[in-house]
Parts: structure tokens; C-alpha cells; sequence
């Protein structure tokens, strides 16, 4: 579905448009890798347990990968015509946003749903850019990487191009070819190539964000104190009847604590 320039300032209000971006690139899913990391899930504290200790996905793995804030019916749609009403732009723009939600942050194993109980939230598109997608897309990604930690579930669902930026932004020996060039969203440097996870030698970065070849492509509004703060909380984060822990005390070196 592409993403015509007059849906644009509808995204911005719902606080999509930046992962919107993700949309035009081909993602390629590295399962060996991702199964690799799988296996050192722990459930109960939401951290991969690693040989030289604990990690895991935060918000600020969030904000920085797919740019979405974290503080707050099935047609088939072709190209939006020039000549359309702004009644109709709004309309694809919505339809644009609940494939956004299916493919991007919240799919599932259906593959080509996307749940009935989004309606309402589209209702408003300044509602919309003041919810915490970020923390609702992090639930979902605990709760799916939980679920499959499960001996008899056998498919991973969920941002799992959030999932695989953040093993390649932590842990470089991993790196892909062509992943030294940054862009942002951060997710965006890895679309195409696939490889083997070599799991002999693990060197984890801490603190790849304050890099600065990262400080010079993020978003502004990214690094401001309000959001700092935001990543270092240890709150719950919900989606819908779905709440999980935001552990960050116990991984602090990933955010320049001891």
C-alpha cells in the first residue's frame, strides 16, 4: 500500500510517520539469529540472559529503532487519486495506519489480520499522536518472545524488525554487511540480507545510541530530557488486557548506570 503525500500530516498526528518509513523497505527476518536469542529469554524477568550477563529490549530501544512515541475493516487500497475529497484522504490515511498496526508493531499469526478492537482508537487522529505506541509495541514484543518461550509454540510473532535492529545495534560482531551506514529509523539499516548467528563470540556495546554517527541522523525531538527520562522508568507498559514490566533496573549499564 503506498503512502501518498497527502496521508502524511494525518500520520504525523497519530505519531506514525516515522515508522511509516519502514514500509518501502523489504524486511528480511534472520530466524536462526533471532531463535539463537530466543533460547536466553527468561519469562519472568523479561531479560535475555547472556554469558557476560543480563540485556534486553527497552523504550529506548523503541524510540531510537522505530521512532514512535512512548509518553503517551479488510478493502483492498490502491493508489490515492489526486482529485479525491479530504473526507477520503483521512479515510485511507486510517486504512493506511490499521496496516501500519498489523505489519509493523501488532501482527499475529493470522498474518493478514488486524484485531477489531483498533476501530475506536482511529476515530481521532490527535488522539491518536498522544498514545504510547512505544510502550504498547514493547508489551506486545515481551508478551509474543513469553509465549514462545513456550516448548510447544513453534512461531515468533510481533516488531520483530524492532527485535532484530536491537541484537545488531548491541552486538556488532553480529553486524550484517552494509550495517555501518546509519540512517534513521535505525531499523531501517537492515532490510535486505540475511546471515548465520555465530553464537562463540558474544561482545556486546553498551550504550550504542550516544554514538556519533547516531546523534547526527536521530529525530530532535528524540533526545530531549523528557524522553531520557521516560527510558529509565521502571512502570508497566499495556496493551489492552496485556501488561508487562519495563525492567530497566536490572540492565542499568544500557543506560549509562553501574
Amino acid at each position: 500500500m503506498p503512502m501518498h503525500e497527502r496521508i502524511i500530516p494525518y500520520l504525523e498526528r497519530a505519531g506514525l510517520y516515522h515508522l511509516a518509513r519502514l514500509n518501502s523497505r523489504w524486511f528480511w527476518l534472520d530466524e536462526a539469529m533471532v531463535n539463537a536469542f530466543i533460547e536466553r529469554w527468561r519469562p519472568e524477568t523479561h531479560i535475555f540472559h547472556m554469558p557476560f550477563g543480563e540485556c534486553t529490549v527497552t523504550l529506548q530501544d523503541v524510540v531510537f529503532q522505530l521512532g514512535l512515541p512512548i509518553d503517551g475493516f479488510h478493502e483492498r487500497f490502491r493508489v490515492l487519486p489526486e482529485d479525491v475529497t479530504e473526507d477520503t484522504v483521512r479515510i485511507y490515511a486510517r486504512a493506511y495506519i490499521m496496516l501500519l498496526l498489523s505489519t509493523k508493531l501488532f501482527g499475529d499469526k493470522s498474518a493478514n489480520r488486524v484485531h477489531i478492537q483498533w476501530l475506536p482508537f482511529m476515530a481521532n487522529f490527535d488522539d491518536m499522536g498522544s498514545y504510547s505506541w512505544g510502550s504498547a509495541a514493547l508489551a506486545w514484543l515481551y508478551r509474543c518472545m513469553c509465549r514462545v518461550a513456550n516448548r510447544n509454540i513453534t512461531n515468533l510473532v510481533g516488531p520483530l524488525q524492532l527485535l532484530q535492529s536491537w541484537i545488531f545495534c548491541w552486538f556488532p560482531s553480529l553486524w550484517p554487511s552494509g550495517f555501518n551506514d546509519f540512517s534513521f529509523l535505525l531499523a531501517s539499516r537492515y532490510y535486505l540480507f540475511g546471515r548465520i548467528l555465530r553464537m562463540s563470540n558474544f561482545q556486546i556495546v553498551l550504550e550504542p545510541y550516544s554514538s556519533l554517527d547516531v546523534l547526527a541522523v536521530v529525530h530532535p525531538e528524540i533526545l530531549t530530557a523528557k524522553h531520557s527520562r521516560l527510558w529509565r522508568v521502571k512502570t508497566s507498559l499495556i496493551y489492552f488486557s496485556m501488561i508487562e514490566w519495563h525492567q530497566v533496573d536490572r540492565v542499568v549499564a544500557q543506560l549509562g548506570g553501574v
